[in-house]
């Protein structure tokens, strides 16, 4: 965003603005010892104050006696003027406090695409319902995306582990990774007993992986198999593999909050139960817990609330 020039190369922002609520302080306390009591500073710098602002103006502020302090002409119109900009940014300050107290503004939030088809998309009507002043601007899409540099308020990822960050995180689901098929393409091509026959099956990988071709599984007894695996269809989309998997195109390894129900009717069925699930934790990902605008606050105690250890 590009800022208009307000100060001339003569004159800094600290400079216009230095001396100001001083001298505003000292007219409404009506002596400069007052006014040092309430700014908690020293009379002596309160007076160099007014001092410097009225030598940067070129004009005489205030009559000063021994007894009496009293406004200029020019002194009056001066604070008619600087008793506003107070007043004015006191209310833009108060007017920010309180957006950060009550729940409003855009919230903007990336999510997976399977996350939000069917976990976060049920609940949606209740939190816009519960926060009519926060209005939603949602990303679904299966590439990580950059939180700062996109402008998210919020991020939620699925990972066996986040990589290091200096974003904050909080886990608030699990799950687990699970092979899977359909039953018309085991009858056609048969069901693999071990993770080293998928070398002979048709695949369909998840392209956004560091290493999608590689699939890791661990036995009972901690014995740990790679399998390398070449892909029929690589995508970059958890819908379109659940699409082709239910077609009986291919096997897919995929976390179970993607396809709950394609598993309970048995239109996918599990593979290599006897070896160990491998455990996914979903996150809310946010730049920081200082300063966290109401809004972006109560859709995380949503979130946790309604899904948290799901």
């Amino acid at each position: 965003m590009k800022a208009n020039t307000l100060f001339s190369s003569s004159q800094s922002q600290s400079n216009l603005l230095d001396g100001i609520a001083v001298f505003v302080q000292v007219v409404q306390s009506k002596s400069f010892v007052n006014a040092a009591e309430k700014m908690q500073h020293s009379t002596s710098y309160i007076s160099k104050e007014v001092s410097k602002l009225e030598t940067r103006l070129g004009v005489r502020l205030l009559h000063r006696t021994t007894r009496t302090l009293s406004l200029t002409s020019e002194g009056e119109v001066y604070y008619q003027q600087c008793q506003q900009i107070i007043e004015d940014a006191l209310h833009v300050e108060n007017s920010l406090s309180g957006r950060q107290q009550i729940p409003q503004g855009r919230l903007k939030l990336s999510c997976p695409i399977g996350i939000g088809v069917s976990r976060i998309r049920p609940i949606l009507a209740e939190f816009m319902a519960k926060y009519p002043k926060v209005t939603l601007d949602i990303d679904l899409n299966d590439h990580k995306v950059d939180l700062i540099a996109d402008g998210f308020d919020i991020v939620i990822r699925a990972a066996m582990q986040l990589e290091d960050s200096s974003l904050i995180s909080r886990r608030f689901m699990n799950s687990t990774s699970l092979t899977l098929a359909s039953p018309e393409y085991l009858t056609q091509y048969g069901r693999p007993k071990h993770p080293d026959e998928l070398v002979d099956h048709h695949m369909i990988s998840y392209r956004n992986l560091k290493t999608p071709e590689t699939w890791q599984y661990s036995s009972q007894n901690g014995q740990v198999t790679q399998t390398h695996v070449t892909s029929r269809v690589s995508c970059n989309n958890s819908e379109m593999m659940i699409s082709l998997c239910l077609a009986g195109q291919g096997i897919i390894r995929m976390p179970l909050f993607n396809l709950r129900e394609e598993v309970a009717t048995g239109k996918l069925v599990p593979l290599f139960e006897d070896f160990m699930p491998i455990n996914i934790g979903v996150y809310l990902v946010y730049p920081s817990r200082k300063n966290m605008p109401a809004k972006v606050k109560c859709f995380i105690d949503f979130i946790v609330d309604k899904l948290g250890d799901s």
